[in-house]
């Protein structure tokens, strides 16, 4: 049919507005891609290179250097070394076994080894590197880097090792480092990602656990480029990290090593606090162990040898364990009376003993009993039944609030692991502890440090401390951070009359000086340095009536963990009093025979500055103390001999 010429037009039109449109749709897509790769181009060019080079570019933290440990004279006692090991990432590795097994060829290797590798990787998030050999040889690392490009994933590293140069000296103070393991990083709430890295170490014990944020240092980071096995083929960035900080302690390491070798093989502890500041100078626990055994691994023999010890060698005395005090305790029961008016120094108490109470016995350490007694002769003579009078008169209350007042009861503030804070007994502790009421018995047990009493070593220091300077004494051991000196708040006042305490203090000069004092062997000659202390020796077993009445068995005839701790606190000089020295040792049978002689002898060393001087001990000693202090292996060769005169 032939279109007429307006039907034309209209069809015309129709194609040219779909045209039209069609152009405009093909031009507004053509405008939408362009802005598009504009903005690909242009704006994210950087985000879409980072990901194309993603299979490339990996980004590998960088362990911090742990921080350095000091002593007060700037001697290292905890450093890093130098050590080479291999890691494997399992992320990179194209064939786990055989890669191992390429392994075992250039590094020995034990099936047992492999074995455990293997599951270790397999356990392991396939992006934590782990160490596979640690400690390797140079011969055996160099092996591994060479064939490094042909061990998909396997990494020869450089690395850093915590090292102890003073071996048994620091180990109970500083503790020790080791592997980072799943019981440590369940105790953590958001695990540093540093703590994932191959042969990392983490403070696990004393100083090294406490200061751990302090001393780990901040991770840094390093980019490089791998190639598709996963092997790096250099590095692109690098962002060095954070070492950690160094630590200064108040220890002394010449005090610290003589104190450790004077109680030789006993099982004992002995602190020695600078009386006008707090700082511990000394924290000695014997014996002691190497604490290197457990950073590079301690076998299955020297563990069992360490704690099958019936000395327990891997026990920090100085602040974990718990002792009686036994008569050290008596200037406790003093201040307390003379503090409520219930004594006065001159007032005679008489010991017949024993002391009888609601049909029981109390009985003195001396049989025959000691007479009449003032305050001074009481501590002097070391009396029970003096105290066993004060405690009828003064109680538990009173007896323990003063207590407490000298640092007993109390845990003290030191970076160290498992500090005990004792009990100093009341009324209400027993009614809690043991559902019981308190008895006068408990009382009077309680006054001659026996009974529910119970002190550690460091706790006792801190007794000694607070009696010389009439101070809050509180023990430091962190001297600075980074250099910085860490501020030590000036000790209060303990709030006790000079005259009070003077009392006390004669009674402590007459323990080491009097006529008949119980520390007389453990005199210091030398006047400048006149020592003041208190004996004790503390119970470890009941003795029954039926003993009593056939004779008490002697000490030395009991097995050595049923024979009596001895102890023994001092400061010196008595006029100007600068240090506070306390001694334990377990099962010692005396204070004055076991714990005196010790604490006389670091006493000496500490105010001499270095092996005590033969003219500060009696003549008729003196050929014994130099024999004594020429079998010690100090840690200075010009310590070796004594001189004959003072080195102060």
């Amino acid at each position: 049919m032939k279109q007429t010429e307006k039907t034309i037009r209209e069809s015309q039109g129709r194609i040219t507005r779909r045209g039209l449109m069609l152009g405009g749709i093909q031009l507004g897509v053509m405008g939408i891609l362009t802005m598009r790769m504009r903005k690909m181009q242009l704006e994210d060019s950087e985000n879409y290179r980072m990901l194309a080079e993603g299979n490339s570019v990996k980004f590998r933290l960088i362990p911090p250097t742990r921080g350095l440990i000091y002593e007060r004279n700037g001697l290292l006692i905890a450093g890093n070394e130098q050590l080479y090991r291999i890691s494997i990432t399992r992320e990179d590795v194209d064939d786990l076994d055989r890669v191992m097994a390429d392994l075992r060829e250039l590094i020995p290797m034990t099936d047992e080894q492999v074995t455990d590798m293997l599951a270790e990787l397999r356990k392991r998030p396939r992006t934590v590197p782990v160490t596979v050999a640690d400690r390797v040889s140079w011969q055996e690392f160099s092996r591994v880097a060479v064939n490094a490009p042909a061990l998909s994933g396997v990494t020869p590293e450089v690395g850093l090792s915590r090292i102890y140069p003073r071996h048994e000296d620091f180990a109970h103070i500083l503790g020790y480092v080791g592997p980072v393991s799943d019981y440590d990083l369940s105790k953590i709430e958001n695990p540093d990602p540093v703590l994932m890295l191959p042969g990392f170490q983490l403070g696990k014990l004393g100083v090294e656990a406490k200061l751990e944020d302090e001393l780990r240092g901040k991770a840094g980071q390093r980019q490089v480029e791998v190639n598709s096995a996963g092997r790096e083929m250099r590095e692109l960035g690098r962002r060095e990290g954070t070492p950690g900080e160094n630590v200064q302690l108040t220890l002394d390491y010449k005090l610290q090593n003589f104190a450790l070798q004077r109680m030789g093989d006993e099982s004992a502890a002995c602190v020695v606090i600078d009386v006008t500041n707090g700082d511990v100078l000394a924290c000695a626990s014997a014996p002691s162990f190497d604490a290197n055994l457990f950073v590079r691994g301690i076998s299955v023999n020297d563990y069992k040898t360490l704690t099958q010890d019936d000395h327990r060698p891997l026990a920090d005395k100085t602040v974990q364990g718990l002792y009686p005090p036994g008569s050290t305790y008596k200037m406790v029961t003093a201040l307390a009376a003379l503090e409520a008016g219930l004594v006065t120094p001159d007032e005679k108490i008489y010991c017949r003993g024993f002391t009888e109470i609601s049909g029981r016995r109390f009985h003195c350490w001396k049989h025959a009993g000691h007479g009449y007694l003032n305050m001074m002769q009481s501590l002097e003579q070391s009396c029970d039944c003096y105290y066993y009078e004060l405690a009828q008169r003064v109680g538990i209350d009173r007896m323990s609030a003063m207590a407490e007042r000298l640092g007993f009861g109390q845990k003290p503030d030191l970076p160290m692991s498992a500090v005990k804070d004792g009990i100093a007994p009341t009324r209400a502790w027993k009614r809690e502890r043991y559902g019981k009421d308190w008895q006068v018995g408990d009382s009077v047990n309680a006054s001659i440090g026996q009974g529910y009493v119970l002190v550690s070593p460091m706790q006792l220091a801190i007794m000694a401390a607070r009696i010389a300077s009439g101070k809050e004494i509180t023990p430091h051991i962190i001297k600075s951070k980074n250099g910085i000196e860490v501020p030590r708040p000036e000790p209060a006042h303990l709030n006790m009359p000079d005259a009070m305490l003077n009392n006390v203090r004669r009674g402590m000069d007459a323990v080491v000086n009097g006529v008949h004092a119980t520390a007389a062997k453990s005199k210091v000659v030398k006047a400048e340095w006149r020592m003041a202390g208190k004996t004790g020796t503390s119970q470890v077993r009941n003795i029954t009536a039926a003993e009593r009445a056939r004779g008490v068995i002697r000490n030395d005839q009991l097995p050595w963990k049923r024979r009596d701790h001895g102890l023994f606190v001092c400061y010196a000089p008595v006029d100007n009093p600068r240090y506070a020295v306390s001694v334990v040792v377990e099962h010692g049978m005396g204070g004055s025979t076991a714990a005196a002689p010790i604490a006389r002898d670091v006493m000496l060393f500490a105010l001499a500055g270095g092996l005590p001087p033969l003219d500060a001990y009696p003549k008729s000693q003196r050929a014994q103390i130099e024999e004594r202090f020429s079998k010690l292996n100090l840690v200075d060769p010009d310590l070796a001999k004594p001189s004959g005169t003072s080195r102060a």
